[in-house]
């Protein structure tokens, strides 16, 4: 028994020593202390040697968040405003850059090619750029644009042009092109609010050329004729112009509405024109 108490009391086992006694068998544990040299200047000595390693992982921490701030930016952009619509695919543009209007600023933009609403010597010119699929825009044909031209339209104190900013697909683009056809025969406005009347969901179909060309029947147009201007596109680039136009102008989304040069973003209330309106007739004399 002495014998086994020194073969485990000298180290056979690192962790615990049992003694054992003629009265127990109960271990008894022991903790056996291991020396831990630290030499502080080595250590910062062997950390330099990974320094590029920690700074190539800390530039591509500070790219990953960087891209994760600017992608949450972008989708806040896009979702933020309720009121107006814009493209998803299009870099957002912050308000007061140099092709951003500032508030209350006025910016050149004619009435474009197409007919005025309106007395054509009015004081003011409100100019709406818009797009056909833009439910937006259809709430302001809806909502403001009706009052505005029972106030101020029909009583001769302003006139209202329409301005094409075509920017949500392929179906924009075509029901533009399908106005410029009814303007041909000299039925615009007739079919920008049956368009209005019948908009459906972006590019779903609702505005594909056969419906376009049906919509022209069920107005009454000469029908062959508006077939042929629709398939050829002849009309296109005029819709390009209005949308570049629109950019030069500072449009970035739809409805996008001028009172004198003076830019309104989105669906407003019509208190909104109101307000803005009579501050413009206020200034005649």
């Amino acid at each position: 028994m002495t014998r086994l108490y020194r073969l485990l009391y000298n180290g056979s086992m690192p962790r615990a020593v049992k003694k054992l006694t003629a009265g127990t068998e109960k271990p008894i544990k022991t903790r056996i202390k291991i020396p831990i040299k630290f030499n502080l200047q080595k250590f910062f000595q062997d950390s330099k040697s990974y320094a590029p390693i920690l700074i190539v992982l800390l530039l591509v921490a500070s790219f990953l968040l960087g891209a994760l701030t600017t992608k949450l930016a972008l989708k806040q952009n896009f979702v933020g405003n309720s009121e107006t619509a814009t493209q998803p695919n299009s870099p957002q543009i912050a308000p007061n850059e140099p092709n951003q209007p500032a508030p209350g600023a006025k910016v050149n933009v004619d009435a474009g090619h197409l007919p005025v609403l309106g007395n054509k010597n009015a004081k003011v010119t409100v100019i709406e750029f818009a797009d056909f699929q833009c439910p937006f825009c259809e709430r302001f044909f809806k909502d403001a644009a009706p009052n505005i031209i029972k106030d101020y339209v029909d009583t001769g104190k302003a006139k209202f042009a329409f301005r094409h900013y075509a920017f949500l697909g392929q179906e924009s683009t075509d029901a533009a092109v399908a106005s410029e056809c009814a303007n041909e025969q000299g039925k615009f406005w007739e079919y920008h609010d049956y368009l209005y009347n019948h908009q459906g969901a972006e590019n779903s179909g609702a505005f594909a050329k056969d419906k376009l060309i049906g919509f022209a029947t069920d107005l009454g147009f000469n029908t062959n004729q508006f077939s042929s201007c629709l398939s050829s596109d002849k009309y296109a680039k005029r819709v390009a112009d209005d949308l570049a136009a629109g950019q030069k102008a500072g449009v970035s989304g739809t409805p996008t509405t001028f009172v004198n040069g003076q830019a309104v973003v989105g669906a407003q209330p019509y208190s909104a024109f109101k307000t803005l309106i009579d501050q413009e007739l206020s200034k005649i004399k």
